[in-house]
């Protein structure tokens, strides 16, 4: 599975304790988008919220593919950042409304939410999109980074200096989010530019991975040059679930290849 300079793969998993998957993801190598969706809500509402989003997302950056740069934006653009990051941006809030919008259509969806991390790769410059704590990680040699923040409570406290890593990986709290997608007023959306470069690995996944799986472990699979993106993406969620599989889990992984 092969872009013009990416290759993926990707797994998803309910877990051990969940009856049903709450994630939603996309591959779309021909517009360069790829999206991590945990759904938030209960069962129904959940996987509902995280679809919607993905496709509200992904209907947007298609529409917008080749469009005139000088088109009218459903929201004012921001002369700081690229076209990509404002496209994305915009994708996130749009897709925030149709949530608002299904929720108005059925009562019964009242309260559902989802995280969402995209890499959107375009031809100058690529960005990283996100709202929650689906995160969204670069593997540049052996160095594991964090692209993303997590919107969450035990993140504001680990930044604080007032817990420790491993600590918010086993607190009560740890999946509750700050911000998310939700149908309310239009979200902040944190957008990094990058600059993908060959042999880099990129992982996008939701929390059910690394609240269970530490970096160090995270880093150990992904750099694993031996295996395939398609074991990768399995061995990523059997440590997950080898640690408990209390959540769902999706682990979708890009390379870089020398074009």
């Amino acid at each position: 599975m092969t872009a013009t300079s990416f290759s993926w793969s990707v797994g998803s998993d309910p877990g051990l304790r969940r009856s049903s998957n709450e994630d939603s993801y996309c591959t779309r190598p021909d517009l360069g988008l790829y999206i991590v969706a945990d759904g938030m809500g209960g069962h129904v509402a959940g996987e509902v919220a995280s679809r919607v989003a993905v496709e509200a997302i992904q209907a947007f950056i298609q529409e917008t593919a080749g469009a005139d740069k000088n088109r009218t934006w459903p929201f004012p653009f921001e002369p700081a950042l690229s076209w990509e990051a404002n496209r994305l941006k915009a994708a996130f809030r749009l897709a925030n409304r149709r949530i608002g919008s299904t929720i108005a259509d059925s009562q019964d969806l009242r309260g559902m939410a989802t995280t969402a991390s995209a890499l959107l790769v375009g031809a100058d410059v690529s960005c990283v999109g996100h709202v929650g704590d689906s995160r969204v990680y670069v593997l540049r040699g052996n160095r594991l980074e964090q692209i993303t923040h997590d919107h969450s409570w035990v993140e504001e406290q680990v930044r604080a200096g007032a817990m420790s890593p491993t600590a918010a990986r086993q607190h009560p709290w740890r999946n509750v989010v700050t911000r998310a997608l939700s149908g309310g007023d239009d979200p902040e959306v944190d957008v990094t530019e990058i600059q993908p470069l060959s042999g880099e690995r990129y992982l996008l996944c939701s929390d059910g991975l690394f609240t269970v799986v530490g970096d160090e472990r995270i880093s150990e699979i992904l750099g694993d040059r031996n295996s395939s993106l398609e074991q990768v993406c399995a061995r990523l969620i059997d440590a997950a679930n080898n640690a408990g599989g209390p959540d769902n889990i999706t682990t979708l992984v890009l390379q870089v290849d020398v074009p």
